[in-house]
């Protein structure tokens, strides 16, 4: 069923690698011209435009952006009791990791009179997303507030796409996610016109502010990821979030029934998803081929994921070693890495590159979207080679305080000086000697 790659005896350079290995093409610059036009107008026109754009792609114009909270409450009081419970447990796990995360104020005496603090400062106001499209994400509602409120945040909006079925409001498991949370602002507006109405605000349609934000956080489409290209810089942004995607490492050990369990598990988000295995058993590969031939068709979403399965973002890579597989799968850089083999806690020690990395045969993906602790908002396409997913530290500034005594000033001022006429840039230095004119610099 996946398409097959053969490295046995001949894993390529790194530069190679990226250039072999499955992954979907997603051109978001393609995407830019599209959003750019919408961007401006919602900038012009603010919530009118935004309101428009939603009747358009979401087929439902709300009476008001932002959500009434007895909307929120009425949600939780009509929230599943087992949902519920999940909901409650998967926020308390992802608390518990969160709290540990939260960097402390560090100083650092340079020297006699003279102090570096790092303070560690939250962003004052959020806009968190969670998508609404081929299915509904509370779980997403809980990793990005999570972080958000461990950091000290002050003001959160969480932002959802309204549906026709629900009267023009996001998804009640959405809205009762927030409340369980205690997150009250909530507005019903989705995609690229979100990430616009947050970066711009405005003026609601009854005549409430709807402030605008200083970062966004949360996945979404690839209009929503232009968007987000587009105004970062006059807002902050998490990442640019690409489909999502599974690699799974695993020799001969492994049961190809749970590695079929859990491509598929990934591959039911969308068509463009990217189920990956990595393995030095051909058996392996075969089992886990006639595992997912009978378990996609059987699955409720099975079209989609048969459509990911046998894209091109999608296969099975043989290796000859697990030595090799690690560097395959570095230069992979998974969003979701599941280690599958013998050994397999001194393996996952070796990964450098990965959005998160899922240990053994009972530590599946889908523990980590909802419930392992961990935040489940992580790089896609490579990205994790570089960048590391959501975190309490997504939401801190490190600001520097620089504390000195006139004694430590006067103590350093000479090599100030010089460092200052070494690069041409006379003023520096007498910004230092303009406080001692009676002495000159030493």
């Amino acid at each position: 069923m996946l398409n097959r790659t053969d490295l046995r005896g001949k894993v390529p350079s790194p530069a190679e690698l990226r250039a072999t290995l499955p992954r979907a093409e997603i051109d978001v610059d393609a995407a830019l011209h599209q959003v750019r036009p919408l961007v401006e107008a919602i900038r012009e026109r603010g919530v009118d435009a935004a309101l428009e754009y939603t009747e358009r792609f979401d087929r439902v114009r709300p009476e008001t952006v932002r959500v009434p909270a007895g909307e929120l409450d009425r949600a939780l009081a009509e929230l599943d009791p087992t949902v519920r419970e999940a909901i409650e447990e998967s926020i308390a796990r992802a608390r518990k990791v969160h709290a540990d995360q939260r960097r402390a104020d560090v100083t650092t005496q340079v020297t006699e009179g003279g102090t570096v603090t790092e303070r560690w400062v939250p962003v004052a106001r959020v806009g968190l997303y969670a998508p609404g499209g081929l299915a509904v994400y509370p779980s997403s509602v809980v990793m990005n507030v999570v972080p958000a409120q461990a950091a000290g945040v002050g003001s959160l909006v969480l932002c959802s796409p309204p549906q026709a079925e629900f009267g023009g409001l996001p998804h009640p498991t959405t809205l009762a996610a927030a409340a369980l949370l205690g997150v009250d602002e909530v507005w019903a507006v989705g995609g690229a016109q979100a990430v616009a109405l947050l970066a711009y605000g405005g003026t609601d349609t009854d005549g409430a502010e709807l402030a605008p934000v200083d970062m966004v956080t949360g996945p979404g489409n690839i209009y929503l990821t232009a968007a987000k290209r587009l105004l970062r810089g006059l807002i902050g942004i998490d990442s640019e979030a690409g489909p999502t995607e599974i690699a799974i490492l695993a020799d001969e050990t492994a049961d190809p029934g749970h590695v079929a369990a859990d491509l598929i598990s990934q591959a039911e988000h969308d068509t463009l998803a990217a189920s990956v295995l990595v393995t030095t058993s051909a058996e392996l590969a075969d089992a886990v081929d006639a595992e997912l031939a009978t378990r996609a068709a059987a699955t409720k979403h099975s079209e989609r994921v048969l459509q990911a399965l046998r894209g091109r973002q999608s296969g099975i890579v043989l290796v000859s070693t697990v030595d090799d597989g690690l560097k395959v799968v570095d230069a992979y850089a998974a969003e979701h890495l599941e280690i599958q083999t013998a050994d397999a806690r001194a393996v996952a020690a070796r990964v450098r590159n990965a959005g998160a990395v899922f240990v053994g045969p009972y530590a599946p993906v889908s523990l980590g979207d909802y419930c392992a602790g961990s935040n489940h908002v992580l790089p896609t396409g490579g990205f994790a080679r570089h960048s590391s997913g959501l975190s309490v530290q997504t939401f801190l500034r490190g600001i520097h305080v620089i504390d000195y005594s006139e004694a430590a000033l006067r103590e350093v001022a000479g090599k100030v000086v010089a460092l200052a006429n070494a690069e041409d840039l006379p003023a520096h230095g007498e910004a230092v000697t303009a406080r001692f004119p009676a002495e000159g610099a030493r």
